[in-house]
């Protein structure tokens, strides 16, 4: 169960301009590597609407921090993103970005900051066969913040080829995590860009839904010592979702930074 030979599929083409899963389902039992990381690469696909919370702890020189970000999505280009610390009193610190497909909004209460803008473009000309699959990209159906967990748990693909595929992986077994079966993924020594993160004994672990394919839980270690948790405490896929999940109007006293 384990395999060190680079994945490189995470930019698969869509069908007939629809991203469909190439895996609809896993087969009994423990799948392969490369099987498990060409599942997880379709997981939004296996959904039309989608609530997730997800509970980080990581540590850092102030200690343990714990953030909380809650997930609302509804295809294709709806998602809106909470960023809060759990337990906080209502009106607490807390951060929003918020997207209809075409314009992003994201707002900081502690600062009272707000931004407008288009969503970002994405790269373009690398979907040509000539190119190798290392140098293409994922198409995502609904965008989320770039560089946060709830991107890469929704979005695995990327996190696959750039980051687990680089290490030693291995199937290690399976686990029920909050009532739902999830498949255990140990990666040894991925590849990184950051220098504290540079060493033989740095570890990730992850538990992939087996119905989903989406992540639901990410552990890094280091020399043993854990370094970040987080873990989905709640997940609904096709969750109904009232007409507002997605309105959002800048506060009153909004500095608007652009």
């Amino acid at each position: 169960m384990t395999d060190t030979r680079l994945w490189d599929r995470a930019a698969l083409p869509a069908v007939d301009g629809r991203r469909l899963p190439e895996v609809p389902a896993l087969d009994a039992g423990l799948p392969t590597v490369p099987d498990l990381f060409d599942f997880m690469r379709d997981a939004e696909a296996r959904f039309a609407t989608l609530r997730m919370r997800i509970l980080e702890r990581s540590m850092t020189t102030r200690g343990e921090v714990e953030t909380q970000m809650d997930v609302t999505l509804r295809h294709p280009g709806q998602a809106k993103v909470m960023t809060s610390q759990p337990g906080q009193v209502i009106g607490g610190a807390y951060e929003i970005w918020v997207s209809d497909g075409n314009l992003v909004r994201t707002y900081a209460a502690a600062h009272k900051l707000g931004t407008q803008r288009p969503i970002r473009n994405r790269p373009r000309g690398l979907a040509d066969d000539d190119f190798p699959g290392t140098a293409q990209v994922y198409e995502p159906v609904s965008s989320l913040p770039a560089e946060t967990l709830p991107e890469t748990f929704v979005h695995p693909a990327g996190y696959c080829q750039n980051v687990l595929s680089t290490g030693r992986c291995t199937i290690t077994g399976t686990e029920l995590i909050h009532g739902r079966e999830a498949i255990l993924l140990q990666c040894d020594h991925p590849r990184t860009v950051v220098l504290a993160g540079d060493r033989p004994d740095h570890r990730i672990e992850i538990a992939v839904d087996r119905q989903m394919g989406v992540i639901v839980r990410l552990v890094e270690t280091i020399g043993g010592q854990v370094t970040r948790h987080a873990e989905v405490t709640d997940l609904q896929p096709d969750a109904p979702l009232p007409p507002t999940a997605f309105e959002f109007l800048f506060p009153t006293g909004t500095t608007m930074l652009y």
